[in-house]
């Protein structure tokens, strides 16, 4: 070790208070300096061993003695049996292991004991070496195929550059199982170089060291095959299984609670009942092609065969976002890791800036080849798109209202129409922008603070709106034909200009219905707020009124 007995037992002598009287305790040198690692900067980690029948505190204290970082740690005898186990428990499935756990057992096996060697000695026996050596070896070599899994698939979807730093992990990870089974068992990669030394292989480690310089920094895909073949090679050398050079083992799997809907030509994809997804139109057409548990070579043929250019890279998104999973045949979900790094897991991306948020026939997004996700939960998202829609709906029965009530010169009843229709469209804009719940109809031309800057226009065209009276048939014409204009503002900003005219006739009223019925299904499977009672109506129809016989049509 890089630091004496004697320096050792003083450094332990100023951090450690009085133990208590009446247990039995020890104290071991846990961490890279009992490794015979270490440097000047390296901590000095005491692991306080206790046999009592409390549960010391899992918090560490960090002192700084003599310029040296002190931590020391305290566990009972019971605490560590218990560590023991747990690793033995679940060694038979290395993927499930925990890396902390794992590290913990680690260290303690290859401390050094300074105080009370036998308690210390009595705790190490519950897990022999040889053993640990082993589960150790399983752990890194499990890792190790996953990496090397995973960068056969990023090489398929063309991938390059990602795909080698899964090789190179998946060499370190194949290299460190070696190295468990020499003994070498520390976690921590950063002293590989010493471990490979010690293991006295000068063949393992040159060979490891001209494949890890070798990597190609460009993203070449036929230097990455290369560099991947490599490395395979050398993996099956030094006795890693389960990694064939078949890219065909390689399956794209379907993901629990994740599910696709689609409003007009817009794809949306829902991840864990919560995380909405749009697809642009290349997205959106990459994801209608896929035909999950099929091989990914033949998934990517397919979803080249929509006429959509380079789709692995779409592939690869929805893999990163957790949309779809990969398989490996016979070896289950490919799950790559890295030690020391943050869980494996799909990623959540910035949420989209599109604006407004969502159309009625689907979210916004920025252009064909995007994945953005919705920067509302779920459950918001389809309740806003429901509204939407809902608001639209309005706005056509108020217009109609207006109309008759013009007709027949119902001055008073038509002004009154014709704010229940601006505030429709108002509801509408607000919907588009993800508002839910709404502000109250009254406060909602005072509320576009919460909307882009690029709607004031329409909130001041609002304002006038709402001042109109009418108390002749030219005042009435004019609100009107002004009214229609707002209303095509409003659309034309969310994506609502072809809105169907759905009082106008029995096919409007249907392409209405099944407008609206496609976001219920959504919203319900959801549990969001319906806009009517009725709508669940919609739904035990799918999409169809309840009443008139199928081959009869009748004007709404």
């Amino acid at each position: 070790m890089i630091l004496t007995e004697d320096r050792l037992q003083d450094l332990l002598d100023k951090s450690l208070a009085e133990p208590p009287g009446g247990v039995e305790w020890a104290v071991t040198l846990e961490g890279s300096i009992a490794e015979g690692f270490g440097n000047p900067s390296s901590d000095i980690d005491f692991l306080f061993v206790a046999r009592c029948a409390d549960q010391p505190p899992t918090m560490p204290s960090l002192l700084f003695v003599d310029g040296r970082r002190v931590e020391i740690r305290t566990r009972s005898v019971r605490q560590l049996a218990d560590q023991f186990r747990a690793v033995e428990q679940a060694s038979a499935r290395p993927g499930r292991l925990s890396e902390d756990l794992l590290n913990r057992c680690q260290r303690l096996l290859h401390s050094h004991p300074l105080r009370g060697h036998a308690l210390v000695e009595e705790v190490k026996a519950l897990l022999p070496v040889e053993r640990f050596r082993r589960i150790t070896a399983d752990w890194w070599a499990h890792r190790a195929r996953q990496s090397l899994r995973q960068a056969m698939a990023l090489l398929c979807l063309g991938e390059s550059g990602e795909a080698v730093d899964w090789t190179r992990a998946g060499l370190l990870q194949t290299v460190k199982s070696w190295a468990a089974g020499m003994g070498e068992t520390y976690l921590e990669p950063k002293w590989l170089s010493l471990q490979l030394d010690r293991t006295g292989r000068t063949d393992v480690r040159d060979r490891y060291w001209e494949l890890e310089t070798a990597a190609p920094a460009s993203r070449d895909a036929d230097a990455a095959r290369e560099h991947l073949s490599a490395c395979l090679a050398f993996a099956t050398e030094l006795g890693l299984t389960g990694v064939p050079r078949h890219p065909e083992r390689l399956t794209v799997a379907r993901v629990a609670g994740v599910t696709t809907w689609q409003a007009g030509e817009r794809v949306h994809v829902i991840r864990g009942r919560r995380d909405v997804f749009a697809l642009g139109d290349e997205a959106g057409a990459v994801w209608r092609s896929l035909v999950l548990g099929r091989p990914l070579p033949r998934v990517l043929a397919t979803a080249a065969d929509t006429g959509v250019a380079d789709p692995g890279p779409l592939l690869a998104a929805f893999l990163r976002y957790g949309l779809v999973r990969l398989a490996w045949k016979g070896g289950g979900t490919v799950t790559p890791s890295l030690p020391l790094a943050a869980p494996p897991g799909p990623v959540t991306p910035p949420p989209s800036t599109a604006q407004p948020l969502l159309s009625v026939h689907g979210a916004a997004v920025r252009g064909p080849r995007a994945v953005d996700l919705m920067p509302l939960p779920a459950d918001r998202f389809a309740a806003a798109a429901m509204a939407l829609v809902w608001s639209n709906v309005v706005v056509e029965n108020a217009v109609e209202d207006l109309t008759g009530a013009l007709r027949r010169g119902q001055w008073r009843v038509a002004a009154l129409t014709a704010r229940r229709a601006v505030h429709a469209a108002l509801r509408a804009l607000f919907s588009a922008h993800g508002v839910h719940p709404l502000p109250v109809d009254p406060d909602l031309v005072r509320r576009l603070d919460l909307l882009p800057p690029a709607t004031r226009p329409i909130g001041a065209r609002a304002g006038e709106l709402l001042r109109r009276g009418v108390d002749s048939a030219d005042h009435g014409a004019t609100l009107l034909a002004e009214l229609r204009a707002f209303i095509a503002q409003v659309r034309a900003a969310v994506g609502a200009d072809s809105f169907p005219l759905s009082f106008d006739s029995a096919d409007t009223w249907r392409a209405t219905l099944q407008l609206g019925y496609d976001w219920l299904r959504i919203g319900a499977h959801l549990d969001a707020e319906l806009p009517i009672e009725e709508a669940r109506d919609l739904l035990a129809g799918h999409g169809t009124q309840p009443h008139p016989a199928p081959s009869r049509h009748q004007d709404p």
